[in-house]
């Protein structure tokens, strides 16, 4: 979509985050603090997949312009760090009653990437072009990285005896939060210096992409500062639909946690489009740089924040997950390894780990 571009960028791609903002203007001009009205609402939803779209459009071009891996690392960096800022932010205004929300958007970020992302991918990618084909080196290198972070993260903590309940200490949480960094930060070395090539295609795959021109360094620049304009309003648009999706889940009588999940959702749209039609177009390998790579970006950048914000305001950070999640969580990561490590998939493998993603949805809603 965006190769197709040569000298400027489409309008609506530039009016997208414009109108986004323009919304969210409006609304603190108006003085609503709670949750806007009824055709406020309207507005907000279409500005919010406006905004999807526009940011989809403007991680391709960079993504065009600086090649593989570093395309994909920029959307996966930029959507988690404006995630990261917006949980702070929750966390500062909530106080310590919003202890658990970092844990509980991470662990729905990774079951929504590692089971519904890839899994859509798998299956999209198998059913078009049959079996499709990646670095498995990469992969496993991504999935033995997610594993650690994520058992150190969210499942130790429910184990240890210095502190009552799923929580560390002190001494163990900036433990933790420095070796969540340096694991995300070795991963990035190896994926974009030292080796590379492992997360590159076996096999360019022949598509219009590869003859399109590369944007020039001004387009592409204009398009960084729009992407994160996109992912921005995309995020702050989500949080003022919070409390009336609120009322609309509870009022139906789903549990609080299918909101964490459909903001979680509503959040990786971008990434998961592009995933999705990097698939679509054969480029598996680029969908899965994409999907793990943001999975591991929302814990080993998100952990070591809240970390820092729990410390300075004193609060006990709350990270482990419940037995039932744990068992998902565990089910997830066992079956992406099994499934990714061949360097070959079909649509088996998508189904299978798409199954696993209704049941973690189902078993939110029906627990």
């Amino acid at each position: 979509m965006a190769m197709k571009i040569q000298n400027t960028l489409p309008v609506w791609t530039i009016a997208a985050p414009v109108l986004g903002w323009l919304a969210l203007a409006g609304k603190a001009f108006m003085g609503g603090a709670g949750a806007p009205g009824a055709v406020l609402l309207v507005v907000f939803a279409v500005c919010l997949f406006a905004g999807v779209l526009a940011a989809v459009f403007h991680a391709e071009l960079v993504a065009h312009k600086i090649g593989e891996p570093f395309g994909t690392l920029v959307l996966a960096v930029a959507v988690t760090s404006i995630e990261v800022a917006l949980i702070v932010s929750l966390m500062v205004a909530g106080g310590a009653e919003t202890t658990g929300l970092a844990r509980d958007t991470v662990y729905a970020a990774v079951m929504l990437i590692l089971n519904g992302m890839v899994g859509i991918c798998l299956l999209v990618g198998g059913r078009k072009h049959g079996e499709q084909s990646f670095t498995a080196t990469g992969v496993s290198a991504a999935l033995a990285t997610l594993a650690a972070i994520s058992v150190l993260t969210m499942v130790l903590p429910n184990y240890t005896t210095t502190t009552p309940g799923p929580s560390y200490n002190t001494s163990q949480l900036i433990f933790i939060a420095v070796i969540s960094l340096v694991l995300y930060g070795t991963f990035v070395l190896v994926q974009t210096v030292r080796h590379r090539d492992y997360f590159l295609p076996l096999q360019p795959v022949a598509d219009e992409d590869d003859h399109a021109p590369v944007p020039p360094a001004r387009m592409a620049w204009i398009s960084g500062a729009l992407l994160l304009a996109c992912l921005g309003c995309v995020v702050l648009l989500a949080k003022a639909l919070s409390p009336s999706l609120e009322k609309a889940v509870l009022s139906m009588g789903a549990p609080k946690a299918l909101v964490g999940i459909i903001i979680a959702a509503v959040v990786l749209l971008p990434e998961g489009i592009a995933a999705y039609q990097a698939a679509r177009a054969n480029r598996l390998q680029t969908s899965l740089n994409l999907a793990l790579g943001s999975a591991l970006a929302s814990i080993g950048l998100t952990i070591p924040c809240v970390a820092i914000v729990a410390l300075l305001n004193g609060w006990t950070l709350t990270l482990g997950i419940d037995i039932k999640s744990t068992v998902l969580l565990m089910l997830s990561l066992i079956v992406a390894s099994l499934s990714l490590t061949g360097g070959r998939t079909t649509i088996m493998q998508g189904t299978v780990l798409l199954t696993i993603c209704a049941v973690y949805l189902f078993v939110t809603i029906v627990p």
